[in-house]
């Protein structure tokens, strides 16, 4: 099941409040500082003859950045058209990094030529920041969303879901920044993005066996099993009810039930050995919580 539940953004610096979780689509910027600011950065390719290259301009919220080995930065984004990758040749150094920074919704001016497997970066402006995200408190959450959104969504995905997961995945940082209770906007968001990408767990009947309503958790597939197929202890009724209820739930009505904050080790138990299996390795887990 495909939802569009997201939390909005806006384009004025304003107090941060509790998520907005009403299904608006606007691609607008987070909240921000008063500046806007932007780098430009020239490419020995930029003298390519005319026809033989594409530039094009994307706003999207930085997933992921690293340095090559010649001084080059290379970033991961989500944008509505899908993820991309790009490249500032050259690195951008000292203050002209600060757009690419993690978490920053940025917009930027590329081009590429056939047989190119990354865009060059022309130009990058800050659209806005989530200054809250560098509390020790929140980071881990916006990190583990981040790395989420880069195993699920694929580069140049251009369907009909793109806005969606991108609004989704904004509405989640700000969530985190703003929200008194971050860990559970990160539980909602997480699972309400694997069943947008096309994996949704499934609850309703035992993953082994197919006998219907599987009370206890699969050790191994972080799925639910029947009693028969499991010896472990089975999941309170507000994590049963959260796991087959969450996909078809919206944000909001998700939200406006929170699972006791102590019997929420289950959920990051199978949501981290779902993600595992189904979708690649998380290094985030670590932060959030310890393995018994």
């Amino acid at each position: 099941m495909r939802t569009s539940d997201q939390l909005t953004t806006t384009q004025r610096e304003r107090p941060l409040q509790p998520p907005d979780l009403r299904p608006t689509i606007t691609h607008q910027p987070f909240s921000c500082g008063p500046r806007r600011y932007s780098t430009s950065v020239t490419s020995p390719a930029s003298s390519a003859r005319p026809g033989r290259q594409r530039s094009v301009t994307r706003s999207g919220i930085v997933l992921r950045r690293w340095k090559t080995p010649r001084g080059d930065l290379i970033v991961s984004l989500l944008t509505p058209q899908g993820k991309l990758k790009a490249i500032a040749r050259g690195g951008l150094r000292g203050k002209h990094a600060s757009p690419l920074n993690l978490f920053h919704h940025v917009e930027l001016q590329v081009y590429s030529r056939p047989g190119d497997d990354l865009a060059v970066i022309q130009q990058a402006s800050l659209e806005g920041a989530l200054s809250r995200l560098a509390l020790p408190e929140r980071h881990p959450y916006a990190h583990l969303l981040a790395e989420l959104a880069e195993l699920l969504f694929q580069e140049g995905e251009t369907d009909e879901y793109g806005p969606q997961a991108f609004d989704l995945f904004a509405g989640g940082l700000r969530g985190v920044a703003g929200h008194a209770d971050p860990e559970w906007v990160t539980l909602v968001i997480s699972y309400k993005l694997l069943a947008l990408a096309g994996f949704p767990p499934r609850t309703r009947v035992c993953v082994r066996c197919g006998a219907p309503d599987p009370q206890h958790p699969d050790p191994f597939g972080g799925e639910l099993l029947c009693g028969r197929c499991s010896h472990q202890r089975a999941l309170s009724p507000s994590t049963l009810d959260f796991l087959r209820n969450v996909v078809r739930r919206s944000v909001r009505q998700n939200m406006d039930s929170p699972v006791p904050p102590g019997e929420r080790r289950a959920l990051w138990q199978g949501l981290e050995r779902f993600v595992g299996v189904q979708v690649g390795k998380v290094r985030s887990w670590p932060q959030l919580y310890t393995q018994p």
